[in-house]
């Protein structure tokens, strides 16, 4: 492929575009009006077509040609689709069978858009600015899409990319896009569990993903289609809207365009309180010309949205149990999507999170200041691999045979001196695989046992240091921390042996390979690193 392959991003509430420059690195693609985070608009006054920006302001003015939030009613049927998430943009209805909207163009024209017509030109406008950035004709893109896309939506949407010369080469889901994205500029140097949670504006997705040997394996995946970041838009307008009719005994929610007005200045303050303490809201002529004018301080705002803060850690907590592993299990969480500049959403999953559990979000040094750029991130790298096959190879690197690998379901390791079973395969490896171990303090005539295991968690009480005499129960009305602790611990026990290797007269130690061939056959040598001497054992 000649020309450069981009990434794409398609999400309800904004797009992004990025591709991997001359210099190899990531570029997310601003559109002509400097946008990187594009909203997923188009509105239309008189002939006149805006998209991104341009659209969203539409919404207080043209709601009624301004459409929003469409991307996962492609491929659908309009039966299956909740379309109340189009409220407070253009009325979704039926056009054969599909979600569509009916457009004024002014002068009493009407035009009716299917929601594939709609999707075609979004993405139309994508590959604009992608060329304009460029200077390259576009044809190719990888795409991001979620976990739950069917089959029908992923074919209905490279038809409605075709139509604007646009060939899908591969989608990507959206949590392996991120998680590649991070871990391209902050590698995680083991084996790890991470649960990759994007908060988008209208809907929740998590993954718990197995990072394996650089391999990603998802264990679970979990949805929320009323959850996201209109949920706190929604509280914020509820809480302007409460004091301004205190000031002035004016109702602004039954008035659609003083509900737009509020829902605008409700966005634009919780995207500065994600950055400063205190934001100010200033409306002309809110409702029956009232101004509105108020001041709110992030602490107001987290209490106000304190129960949707706690349904986002549920979220997650919910990902990690359809897993079927415990918090303990969970190296790391990684945040994407625009909620995740919220710094509340970072504290509270730090209270309920073990502290072994690395939260990468925004206010993490170790992850990046934009988690609404890491879907086009992560797709664009994904381009730069495509990018060296020709349409047959890649659908022969596609198929299920060479993705889909097979994984251990407990443990393998040894025991150390103190009789406790290290893993040197995880849960969740998948193979062909092979690991090194050395161990350079090993002497003597030794007995190597290899084992299969599985972890437990186990529950200590801790009591509290008992009272010297004396002590008296004066300052009795404080906060006091006399309870019992209670900690949990995770550990490894042994659930079979799997095999011995005996070694005799060994001087400066032992290399011991681990290997799991394509057809699940286990073999393990040990090699005495002074005479070269080599034990083997398979199964």
């Amino acid at each position: 492929m000649s020309t450069p392959v981009i990434g794409i991003a398609f999400g309800n509430t904004s797009s992004s575009i990025a591709y991997i420059n001359l210099k190899n690195d990531v570029d997310v693609i601003a559109n002509p009006d400097g946008e990187r985070a594009i909203p997923s608009v188009l509105s239309y006054v008189g002939e006149d077509e805006y998209h991104g920006g341009q659209a969203l302001q539409q919404l207080v003015r043209n709601s009624k040609n301004t459409i929003i939030n469409f991307r996962d009613f492609i491929g659908v049927p309009f039966s299956k689709c909740d379309v109340s998430r189009c409220e407070g943009g253009a009325p979704a209805v039926e056009i054969d069978g599909k979600v569509g909207f009916v457009i004024s163009r002014g002068e009493g024209v009407e035009e009716k858009l299917t929601v594939d017509e709609v999707v075609s030109r979004h993405l139309n406008r994508l590959k604009l600015a992608a060329e304009d950035y460029v200077g390259q004709t576009i044809k190719d893109t990888v795409l991001t899409v979620p976990t739950d896309f069917t089959v029908e939506q992923k074919s209905a949407l490279k038809a409605a990319a075709s139509e604007v010369g646009l060939n899908i080469v591969q989608f990507i889901n959206e949590p392996s896009s991120a998680l590649l994205a991070h871990l391209e500029q902050f590698s995680i140097n083991k084996d790890a569990n991470v649960v990759v949670a994007d908060f988008g504006g209208v809907r929740s997705d998590a993954a718990v993903i197995a990072i394996r040997s650089g391999v990603f394996t998802i264990l679970a995946t979990t949805h929320d289609y009323k959850l996201g970041g209109d949920r706190l838009d929604t509280e914020l307008i509820e809480y302007f809207a409460k004091e301004f009719q205190k000031k002035t005994q004016t109702n602004p929610r039954k008035n659609a365009r003083s509900l737009a007005k509020l829902r605008a200045n409700a966005i634009l303050t919780k995207k500065t309180l994600s950055n400063a303490t205190t934001a100010t809201i200033s409306i002309d002529s809110l409702a029956d010309g009232y101004d509105y004018h108020a001041s709110i301080n992030r602490m107001r705002y987290e209490l106000t949205a304190n129960k949707v803060f706690a349904q986002f850690s549920n979220f997650i907590e919910s990902a990690i149990e359809k897993a079927g592993l415990d918090k303990l299990d969970i190296d790391a969480v990684l945040l994407a999507g625009g909620v995740s500049f919220t710094p509340k959403l970072t504290s509270i999953l730090e209270a309920f999170l073990p502290e072994s559990v690395e939260i990468f979000g925004p206010q993490n040094k170790n992850a990046s200041n934009n988690p609404n750029e890491l879907n086009a991130s992560g797709a664009a790298l994904q381009a730069r691999l495509v990018a060296d096959y020709d349409e047959d190879e890649l659908k022969e690197a596609l198929q299920p045979v060479v993705i889909n690998t097979m994984h251990l379901q407990k443990a393998i390791g040894l025991l150390n001196a103190d009789g406790e079973f290290v893993p040197v395969f995880l849960p969740q490896t998948s193979y062909p695989i092979q690991k090194k171990l050395t161990i350079k303090q090993a002497t003597g005539d030794l007995l190597i046992g290899v084992y299969e295991g599985e972890s437990y968690i186990e529950e200590k009480t801790i009591e509290p240091p008992a009272k010297e005499e004396g002590e008296d129960d004066e300052d009795s009305e404080e906060w006091s921390d006399d309870e019992p602790e209670v900690v949990r611990e995770k550990h490894y026990k042994t659930t079979a042996k799997l095999m011995e290797l005996g070694v005799k007269a060994v001087e400066k130690g032992l290399e011991i390979v681990f290997n799991i061939n394509r057809e699940g056959q286990f073999r393990v040598s040990a090699r005495d690193l002074k005479t070269g001497a080599v034990v083997k054992g398979q199964l």
